[in-house]
């Protein structure tokens, strides 16, 4: 007889899903009510939030409100019904896409309705089995498994190591004139843990050597870096480079939804073999409505990204100044690295959350070695010097338990 498809849930619920009975509700999954603003309401308490992607605080900002609730009121959310190549094509996505297109200096881009499953989708449509990948090591689980639909060879270089890369993108070339294909290298503008920029201008100086394209996910990169927020690419001076840019609406633009911007000829390409868009509902018009208003708010609001960078100038200097390590960002992005085990990270967390009203994002083993804890804040520009106070002050606590056994104790009480 054969096996229980079923049965290996109840034996191996995995790295993560073995700590739900602990940890659900509260570590993961945790329900942060209110608007959506520097300080929300969880477990009954007000907690200063730094969990929330709203980077330039659009989210709840009014004019934001007013644009979104006039669209949902005279579109709702289901039109336009259908997928864009059939019948869920309008002239506001056009626009859109034309400004987003302008806003990054490409020349086309392309709606996509989930980022997500979008950069998969893209992936699986710009390469065949013939040609080869060339990708980072830390790079989201989206172009993971993007890569993973590949069925040709990929090669993995180390996080950010420029010998790393330079010796796959050999082996790739070498590949290459084998199976007759093309070379596609993927980075990210701003990696989303440590908060470290790709190194996208030293990659692209092996361009003309090796005969490569680039795909770059700049989620992170996009409102918060460059002039005016136009993402990485500008801030490296190395946009022009970029042949196929990515960016979300889910994380600047307080939305949901995505675009891929490029050549016309390859943005048509993606348009008519993306299977997620050519079968999957195109992008309600609320949100495409809403995030024209949110892209003419990162032109004319420069206002917006400078209250950002500030409040992160002050977060990660007074961390800093306080002795923590946050690694080598060179973004928003604050990772504050402590070391201990997962039951102390869960004491850790529970204390920072009833007894000082700190909300942050905690990551542990799988998605960094065992014996690290990384404590993830994102700085936004409705967070105020009292938050970035209380927190410096909360966390020079919470060290000291960590440092002294206290955490060790509760959580050795806990199992």
């Amino acid at each position: 007889m054969t096996t229980d498809l079923f049965d290996r849930f109840i034996k191996d619920k995995g790295p993560l899903g073995k700590w739900a009975k602990q940890a659900e509700g509260y570590y993961v999954f945790p329900k942060l009510e209110g608007p959506i603003s520097n300080r929300m309401s969880f477990n009954g308490k007000k907690v200063v939030t730094w969990s929330i992607n709203d980077y330039l605080g659009l989210a709840n900002h009014p004019e934001v409100l007013k644009v979104d609730g006039e669209a949902a009121a005279e579109h709702g959310m289901a039109y336009p019904m259908g997928a864009r190549m059939m019948s869920g094509h309008t002239p506001i996505h056009e626009q859109l896409e034309r400004e987003c297109a302008e806003f990054v200096n490409k020349e086309k881009a392309y709606l996509l309705n989930f980022g997500y499953q979008g950069i998969m989708s893209a992936i699986d449509a710009l390469v065949t089995k013939n040609d080869i990948i060339v990708y980072d090591m830390d790079t989201h689980a989206c172009i993971i498994d993007g890569v993973r639909l590949h069925s040709g060879k990929r090669f993995v270089y180390r996080h950010n190591d420029m010998e790393s890369f330079e010796k796959n993108i050999k082996r790739a070339a070498k590949m290459a004139e084998k199976t007759g294909g093309g070379i596609l290298v993927i980075s990210e503008g701003v990696f989303g843990m440590r908060g470290e920029q790709g190194r996208l201008k030293e990659i692209i100086a092996f361009k003309k050597e090796y005969n490569f394209r680039i795909l770059v996910d700049d989620a992170h990169g996009f409102g918060t870096l460059g002039e005016g927020g136009r993402g990485t690419g500008f801030e490296q001076g190395i946009q022009d480079e970029i042949d196929v840019y990515f960016a979300t609406f889910a994380k600047s633009m307080a939305g949901f939804g995505a675009f891929l911007a490029g050549d016309k000829d390859v943005m048509q390409f993606l348009q008519y073999n993306m299977r997620s868009q050519t079968f999957a509902k195109s992008l309600p018009m609320a949100m495409v409505k809403g995030a024209l208003k949110r892209l003419d708010m990162l032109r004319t609001m420069p206002e917006l990204k400078e209250k950002l960078w500030e409040n992160t100038r002050n977060l990660q200097s007074g961390l800093r100044d306080a002795g923590f390590d946050l690694g080598t960002t060179q973004t928003c992005i604050t990772p504050v690295f402590l070391n201990g085990e997962i039951p102390e990270a869960m004491a850790m967390v529970n204390d920072l959350r009833e007894n000082h009203g700190i909300f942050c994002s905690i990551v542990v083993y799988p998605v960094i070695p065992k014996g690290l804890i990384i404590l993830r804040l994102i700085p936004t520009a409705t967070h105020t010097q009292d938050d970035i106070d209380e927190t410096i002050t909360a966390f020079s606590a919470i060290r000291e338990k960590l440092e002294n056994g206290t955490y060790k104790k509760i959580a050795a009480a806990m199992v």
